[in-house]
């Protein structure tokens, strides 16, 4: 197995861990939780970048990173209704829209075609671990004493900088959410219209 392909579990595995995290009433769980997401995004970086630099490019690769992304998203969106961080109807779009595009991934590996990730998408998932790292800073950075209210406390129009920057940054995902699965789907659409 090749390294981008480790990397690719190990996202499976630090998900796994920041669920355990997220709902555990240990100290500090928050910014635990927070390093082990932070984890996961840098590996989807590094098993992409890896995997083109060397050429380490592999059928379970195109299927599985993007399924790792998925999963490890959707968890964290998940988490966050269940912590009243978040509306749920947000949460349903994100989950919906990943959900969707692995259901035409599977229809298209049934056909052998392999449907490769688009620039939209990432992008979308870029947005997305960007507006879940602010929520979770958001809830952890109380804990980081000093340093966390002076990075991350100071108050723009009566809410932090902080609060700001995640709401739009929670627009934006969901936004890019929509509008990526919406193209996929529709350029796609050939595969799911010969079947109906």
């Amino acid at each position: 197995m090749n390294l981008p392909n480790k990397l690719t579990i190990s996202r499976f595995v630090l998900t796994i861990a920041f669920l355990g995290v997220m709902v555990s009433q240990v100290p500090y769980h928050e910014t635990i939780a927070l390093v082990f997401f932070i984890a996961g995004g840098i590996s989807d970086f590094l098993d992409g970048y890896i995997a083109r630099r060397d050429k380490l490019i592999t059928n379970f690769g195109i299927l599985m990173d993007p399924l790792a992304d998925k999963i490890m998203v959707c968890s964290a969106f998940i988490t966050f209704v269940g912590l009243h961080l978040m509306p749920a109807w947000m949460v349903v779009i994100i989950v919906a829209r990943e959900l969707a595009i692995t259901g035409l991934r599977l229809l298209a590996v049934s056909k052998q075609v392999v449907l490769a990730a688009e620039g939209y998408g990432k992008h979308k998932t870029i947005s997305q671990i960007v507006a879940i790292i602010s929520i979770l800073i958001g809830i952890s950075y109380q804990q980081w004493g000093t340093f966390g209210a002076c990075v991350f406390g100071f108050e723009i129009f009566g809410a932090s900088w902080l609060t700001w920057f995640t709401r739009i940054a929670v627009w934006v995902a969901v936004t890019l959410t929509f509008v990526s699965g919406w193209l996929y789907l529709w350029r796609n659409r050939a595969l799911y219209l010969n079947d109906m």
